[in-house]
């Protein structure tokens, strides 16, 4: 037994550790493209997705970056339906084929539910999964169970922590 509040189920993700598992990413969209195994665009996913999307189209040297910022939660407001604040170029998209779209974590689904309507054709992928928004994604890294809470580097600053047990 613990007395831990389900935050405190934390997974801290350094920048270093990001960059490994975007790169693996990459490496599983590798050649599964559409087009002779390429893919025409990286569309990330504002905010989270920016950083892993940045890398995997590095790592695929896919030149067309494009973004879609979907609203899906604050402080306020959990558990409303998320709205699309800024769609990425519609020429581009069409119904979503040889689209990669990316985005760090899905956690209920309901994020990516939303644009997989918008663009059905598109391949989902994002490097963290939780298993109540696993469905939504076609290419994932890691799972994490679903009471986890991920510590993105950006969301984080480096401080003094107590020892879990005793003190110093």
């Amino acid at each position: 037994m613990t007395d831990r509040l389900p935050h405190e189920k934390g997974f801290h993700v350094s920048w270093d550790q990001m960059h490994r598992d975007a790169r693996a990413l990459a490496w599983r969209l590798d050649g599964k493209g559409p087009d002779d195994g390429a893919w025409k665009a990286v569309v990330g996913i504002t905010r989270g997705g920016l950083v892993p999307a940045m890398i995997v189209a590095r790592e695929l040297d896919i030149r067309r970056v494009d973004t879609i910022s979907i609203k899906s939660y604050n402080h306020q407001t959990q558990g409303a339906e998320p709205q699309v604040i800024k769609a990425p170029q519609a020429d581009l998209m069409g119904d979503g084929t040889g689209i990669l779209i990316v985005d760090d974590l899905v956690d209920s689904g309901k994020t990516l539910e939303v644009v997989r309507r918008l663009y059905p054709k598109a391949h989902f992928a994002t490097v963290y999964a939780k298993p109540s928004g696993k469905p939504q994604v076609d290419s994932y890294i890691t799972e994490v169970s679903q009471d986890t809470w991920i510590f993105f580097p950006w969301d984080m600053a480096l401080q003094y922590v107590q020892p879990f047990r005793g003190q110093d």
